[in-house]
């Protein structure tokens, strides 16, 4: 029996995808517990219509990307730090501070994890600091300046 999976099912197949499996196990445990339906002429053509729509909305979300990523490389932060002789810093910035920054002045909304460069910045000067926009597909650059 050919079946389209409607969501993830372990050790059969990933959401979408047309696959061929026991009629029993098609009908009593995928149909029945609608993880799937049947692979009929109409129900192929809506997956072909919802695969079309969900890579126009995967181009979107990417070229909404780039601009952010193009944003992003004309933006500089100042950061202020403490520091001791001979220019030692103490503590650092880290990229919880980076990103707070962003949303505070320049109100972009980036989760910290998607940083690229995970330490803090320990030292003075200027740093670039990547951030993973969208999928490691586009990498943006954030320019931090620390100074004393």
């Amino acid at each position: 029996m050919k079946v389209i999976l409607l969501s993830d099912v372990k050790k059969v197949g990933k959401k979408g995808e047309i696959v061929e499996v026991a009629d029993g196990y098609g009908r009593n445990f995928l149909l029945h517990k609608k993880l799937a339906v049947l692979a009929t002429k109409k129900s192929m053509e809506i997956l072909d219509e919802e695969n079309l729509q969900h890579e126009l909305h995967e181009k979107e979300l990417e070229a909404q990307a780039q601009e952010l990523a193009k944003r992003l490389e004309k933006i500089t932060l100042e950061f202020h730090v403490k520091t001791g002789e001979g220019g030692r810093v103490f503590g650092g910035v880290s990229t919880k501070q980076i990103v707070e920054q962003l949303r505070e002045k320049y109100e972009i909304k980036i989760d910290k994890r998607k940083v690229l460069d995970n330490g803090t910045i320990a030292s003075l000067g200027y740093s670039n600091v990547k951030v993973d926009l969208y999928r490691n597909k586009v990498i943006g650059v954030i320019r931090v300046h620390v100074n004393g």
